[in-house]
């Protein structure tokens, strides 16, 4: 079964992003067409990219790399849970993806953002990372506004409609994860 990793990308005290992948994950549980893992890249505490060599030729000498390559690998694919931070993806996230490179190659990716234009400006530029990675993106997305799903730009809630958009990250992430499975590595 496609096994799906849930990957928030912020790590802000106060952050936004633990309600949305929360909410991510339980209607993820409703499926029966793959497994749902949430990982928070807070919970990895990995320091500014300090690797003595590039990602792609996965000599890892630090623990905290090894415990994050073997987390990321673990995946069949990904939905990406990110803030958009000044027209951009949080920069916890970015690090967090450069840390490795074969892990995620030849693997399916959907994204659900927030921000006040709804983090598409953010998922503009993860998608544009996702394609130097080999990282197969899905056009559905979910865009959850500051203003109308979240109440006091703090306390999400979600307009409904929200699901169905949802529903089709998933399909398609999965469609894109099981046609991708014959050429990974």
């Amino acid at each position: 079964m496609t096994k799906i990793g849930i990957i928030l990308g912020s790590t802000r005290p106060g952050r936004n992003g633990e309600a949305v992948a929360k909410w991510v994950y339980e209607l993820a549980q409703k499926r029966d067409d793959a497994t749902f893992e949430l990982v928070d890249v807070a919970d990895y505490d990995l320091p500014l990219y300090d690797e003595p060599f590039p990602a792609m030729m996965q000599q890892y000498t630090k623990d905290h790399t090894k415990v994050w390559s073997n987390k990321i690998k673990e995946f069949d694919a990904y939905i990406f849970v990110t803030a958009e931070y000044n027209h951009s993806i949080p920069g916890a996230l970015k690090n967090a993806i450069d840390y490795l490179n074969i892990e995620w190659k030849n693997k399916a990716a959907g994204f659900v953002s927030y921000g006040s234009a709804g983090g598409s400006r953010a998922v503009e530029h993860l998608r544009l990372v996702a394609a130097e990675l080999h990282i197969n993106d899905v056009r559905a997305q979910v865009m959850l506004s500051l203003f109308t799903d979240f109440e006091n730009m703090s306390t999400f809630t979600p307009d409904p409609r929200h699901e169905g958009t949802l529903n089709d990250v998933f399909d398609q992430v999965i469609a894109s994860s099981n046609s991708l499975k014959t050429i990974q590595n």
